[in-house]
């Protein structure tokens, strides 16, 4: 909400109070991805792991990269992604996001209780390839910053669906589709529709993910737990990613896994290194 407000405040005094034309092509997105936040150099990153002695392994072909963190995805594993620049706005659109696999009937409740700490019924948005999005959901436009919300097509949706349980967790529990983390009850998703000239890794990693398993869809939420703001530094990244049960954490061109991870202060460690004598 304050980052539209920001906007909408330039756009106005740069139109209406300076008298600055306004040019709309009903085509192109000046915003490109709202990627418009701090971003860092892979040897920025690099740096940061190796003074910490955090172990990682660097995959800079792109095509290699991507076909692992699919390969991950597919495995039922979380990953926090962190790659180019911070996005602009309430929305983690593929740059700061934990992303995983839409298939899994588990992963909604699984993300919700131990990574984002939150109640197991909460609804995760979809991210899907924007050139194949109407194959799963009834939408004719794009959708590149998860504002809208689209039914999933009726030959995607599963009849069992339709049997609503009198016990609400079963209930939302239910498989509806052949996507069940991001199908919520009434088979409405709030989606993202990523096109490769947005945002080139993240399409990379959906279409690597698509090759493998034929579905061009992953889930996307937020690199945060509830209460905290999304995640903006490495450092910021890492800490995440060691405070909760995410699987890898991905960092540019650099990939973590957690079993490989230095053991990590509980949270009563933490604060006792706040206590002063």
């Amino acid at each position: 909400m304050g980052a539209g407000g920001a906007v909408g405040a330039a756009l106005y005094g740069w139109h209406q109070v300076l008298g600055n034309e306004r040019v709309v092509d009903g085509q192109t997105d000046g915003m490109s991805g709202t990627y418009l936040g701090p971003g860092f150099a892979d040897d920025e990153i690099e740096t940061y792991l190796r003074d910490h002695g955090y172990p990682y392994e660097k995959l800079p072909d792109t095509g290699e990269w991507a076909a692992r963190v699919a390969a991950m995805i597919a495995d039922e594993q979380v990953v926090g992604l962190f790659v180019g620049r911070m996005e602009f706005g309430p929305r983690a659109l593929g740059h700061r996001s934990i992303i995983g696999d839409a298939r899994s009937a588990t992963m909604q409740s699984k993300m919700n209780l131990k990574i984002k700490y939150r109640e197991s019924f909460r609804p995760f948005a979809p991210a899907i390839l924007a050139e194949r999005a109407s194959e799963f959901f009834a939408l004719d436009v794009d959708s590149p910053y998860m504002m809208l919300v689209a039914p999933l097509r009726d030959d995607r949706r599963f009849a069992n669906g339709t049997q609503h349980s009198t016990d609400l967790r079963s209930w939302v529990n239910e498989v509806r589709s052949e996507i069940p983390a991001v199908t919520h009850v009434d088979w409405s998703a709030r989606l993202q529709t990523v096109r490769r000239e947005q945002s080139p890794e993240f399409h990379a990693i959906i279409s690597a993910f698509a090759d493998l398993t034929d579905c061009p869809v992953v889930i996307n939420t937020s690199f945060n737990v509830r209460g905290e703001p999304i995640v903006c530094t490495p450092d910021d990244a890492y800490r995440c990613f060691m405070r909760t049960e995410m699987d890898a954490l991905v960092l540019g061109p650099f990939v973590l896994t957690k079993a490989t991870q230095p053991a990590w202060p509980t949270d009563d460690e933490w604060q006792q290194d706040f206590v002063l004598d």
